[in-house]
């Protein structure tokens, strides 16, 4: 559960930095530019591969944990 709260969270975040990335420029009226928007997305890309394999990374967590 923690694992998808944690994904979920990196999603949201990322949509509302690339989200106020675009509208700051727009008030600026500067053009909104690609490699910004995709160094900002990559939170987003990561908190997708959690969500595609939470259950192994849940795994991997609490084997870390074991002490």
């Amino acid at each position: 559960m923690l694992v998808r709260f944690v994904a979920a969270a990196l999603i949201g975040w990322t949509l509302v930095e690339i989200t106020l990335y675009v509208l700051v420029a727009r008030h600026n009226d500067a053009p909104v530019k690609v490699v910004p928007c995709i160094i900002r997305s990559l939170p987003m890309i990561a908190g997708l591969a959690m969500l595609v394999k939470a259950r192994a990374v849940a795994e991997w967590v609490a084997d870390k944990l074991d002490l």
